[in-house]
Formats: structure tokens, sequence, C-alpha cells
């Protein structure tokens, strides 16, 4: 991943009425890498892509597209973002190639490069013997496949993707998802999703959104290292007591699981080191002793569901601060 940023908003609000979809959000999006957008349903995702695609306006902030910004400059900004709603814009009457020369030519691609720019999509997305095929007539994984292939077609720096795997069976995902990280390499991917294993599939950072705003920004990496270990899962061979592990130093609490083994949740660094060597003085014959680590998973569903100081409603915090 490089240091050069495509992607910069900065304090976006969207209002729908009186209802706030989108609220205080910054983002930060830069070449080679794929941003996971999550959330559940309803927390403002598809209304955040929608305004960084240029197709809604925000009601306050600033978004840069490659350094430009699209409300004063859209048409020159949007040259550089292909951009894959949840329900792919097709003509199910065209056939693949009719469609991706139609959004060439929307695109301004010029007419000497449409020829090369329609092989190059379709290899990339795996369509190259499905040219003439109606767009109509092909399965849920080959049309999410052209939805893909019309956000490559003018070449964009940023490709944006809203729910790019919903309804595909498991080996159509595998299939878009290679795709997703093929394209990461080399453009700058925003991948919204609701699906958790999706996002540690293919993203290297994640945002988490929830009722319009920003609850978690962090890379996938900075997950483990930022949270730590929130317990160690233990075996023993002659398991002693659960009260004589209370009494271990450190020790807050003590879960049985599955095979035998045990959870040991603890606020002290050291902890380890005493079931180690209480092990040994007192023959528990311990097999086993791993950290386990907080997973996006027990994020998500610790953030989504904290309780929020709101009546239901979110009002407008810019005219209630005026």
């Amino acid at each position: 991943m490089s240091d050069e940023v495509l992607v910069s908003a900065e304090r976006v609000f969207r209002f729908y009425g009186q209802y706030c979809a989108v609220e205080d959000l910054s983002l930060t999006l830069r070449r080679g890498e794929v941003l996971g957008m999550l959330g559940p349903n309803g927390a403002g995702k598809s209304s955040t892509l929608r305004m960084l695609s240029g197709n809604l306006a925000p009601t306050a902030g600033r978004i840069n597209i490659n350094g430009i910004d699209l409300l004063d400059h859209p048409k020159l900004a949007k040259t550089h973002v292909g951009y894959l709603p949840e329900r792919p814009p097709l003509y199910p009457d065209m056939s693949v190639d009719e469609y991706l020369r139609y959004c060439a030519r929307l695109h301004r691609v010029p007419r000497a490069r449409i020829a090369a720019a329609l092989n190059e999509v379709k290899t990339r997305c795996g369509l190259i013997d499905a040219g003439r095929r109606v767009i109509g007539n092909l399965s849920k994984g080959y049309q999410q496949r052209v939805g893909i292939a019309q956000a490559l077609i003018h070449s964009p720096l940023i490709v944006i993707l809203d729910e790019p795997t919903v309804a595909l069976d498991p080996i159509q995902i595998r299939e878009i998802r290679a795709l997703i990280r093929e394209l990461g390499r080399s453009h700058g991917v925003i991948l919204s999703t609701h699906i958790l294993p999706e996002v540690q599939a293919v993203c290297d950072r994640v945002q988490i959104i929830h009722a319009g705003r920003t609850v978690f920004n962090d890379t996938l990496t900075g997950l483990g290292e930022r949270h730590g270990s929130i317990g160690l899962i233990v075996a023993f061979r002659a398991p002693p007591a659960i009260a004589e592990l209370y009494q271990l130093p450190g020790v807050e609490g003590v879960e049985p699981l599955a095979g035998g083994r045990l959870r040991i949740v603890h606020r002290e660094a050291k902890v380890a080191e005493a079931i180690v060597k209480a092990s040994v003085d007192r023959g528990w014959g311990l097999y086993e002793l791993a950290p386990e680590r907080t997973t996006l998973e027990q994020i998500f569903m610790d953030l989504v569901h904290r309780e929020f100081d709101t009546d239901g409603v979110k009002t407008n915090p810019m005219r209630a601060s005026a």
C-alpha cells in the first residue's frame, strides 16, 4: 500500500428531512488498499457510498477524489471512480459486449480505445467468453461480474463496491473475492458489506458504521495489536479445580470449553507464567496454552449493540448547536 491518498472525506453529513443518515463521517483511502465498510442494515453504508461516488450530494462536509473536490468539479472527480451499487445497473436485453461498449461511451473512453478496454475488463472479470451472451440469461454471479466490469471500463483509480457478493453461491463468492483482492493491488477499493468473513478475507482495513456514525476504524493487523489478549485457552491432563485457578494472581474468570479446555480471563500480563509454574508444581500436566485475541466479530457485536444516548430519531446536530 502506498501513501498516495485517493479518497478523503471530512466531516460528512447526510440528512433526509430531519433524519440524519450519515453523521460527521471522515474517511481516507490510499492506493493499494481495500477498505471494508462494515455495518448492520440501515447503518448508512449505501448513503456513504453514493456520496463518495458522486451520486448523492452531502448535506455538509467535503469529499476529495484524487485531490479533486467532488462538489466543485464533479465531472472531473468522477472520472477516477468506478461504482457498483447494490443492484447492478444492468440492461438485461443487451449482450455483455453491447452493454460494456455503452458504458465505455458514457465514461467517455476514446473510441479508438474501447475495443482494448472491453478486452481488458472481460479478461479481468472472467467474461472473455461471455461477450455475445444476453445479460438477462446470465447467472447471478456472472451478472455481478458484468456489474464490476462496467465499474472498471474506464480504468478508474478508485473502485466502490456495494454488497458485491449478496445472493451469490459459495463458489461465486470465492471468485468475486479473488477479483476484489486482485483489484486492491493496483487500485483503491471500498467494499461495503455486512458480512464479517468478507471483510476478513479481502480487506486491509475496516471502518464500522452504526446509526450513521463511525464507531471503529483500524487495520485488521492493528486489530490484534490494539485490543490484545482478552484471555488464555488452556488444557491440562490432570485439570485442577476451578477454585484453584481463581487463586492464581491475575485470574478474573474461568470458563469451561469443549474438549476439556478452559478459557481464563485475566488482566495481568504475567498470568501465563503463574499458570505454567502452578502446573509444574502441582502436577496439572499443562499441554496447551494459547492467547485468545479479540475478533472482528466480538468488536462488531459490542459496538453495534452499545446503547446510544438518543431517543431513537437522530435530529440535526448542526441545527441544534446553532
